[in-house]
């Protein structure tokens, strides 16, 4: 077996879910510049996570959304946005045609109005 294959560096954390406040104390590894107490009175590094078994629907049971990075917000945004401006290209359009409409209507009243005026003269 090869050996220093595990790491060696193994101490007590404390990783705090950031969607109910529930904290686990552990040995791990991962690297953090940030520390709390623990009950025992003692500092630790603290790991914040979005999700654990103490919040994640599967463990829980209960079934709820989850949206801790703005994501429906951010879509329902992006809809609102692309409704609009799907309304803009819509008027631009109406207003496109109703412009072409008159200078067609222009054009038939000029030529309509040009005849006569040829046979008065």
């Amino acid at each position: 077996m090869k050996k220093d294959l595990h790491p060696t560096t193994y101490r007590l954390v404390v990783f705090e879910d950031l969607n109910n406040g529930a904290r686990i104390i552990t040995r791990s590894t991962v690297a953090t510049e940030d520390k709390t107490k623990w009950d025992d009175g003692n500092e630790y590094p603290l790991v914040k996570v979005h999700i654990t078994s103490a919040s994640h629907p599967f463990f829980t049971g209960e079934e709820r959304i989850l949206d801790i990075e703005g994501r429906v917000d951010k879509f329902k945004a992006r809809a609102a946005a692309g409704e609009a401006a799907k309304d803009k290209r819509a008027a631009a359009a109406q207003k496109a045609a109703k412009r072409t409409a008159a200078k067609i209507e222009k054009a038939e009243t000029v030529a309509a109005a040009t005849p006569a005026a040829k046979k008065a003269a």
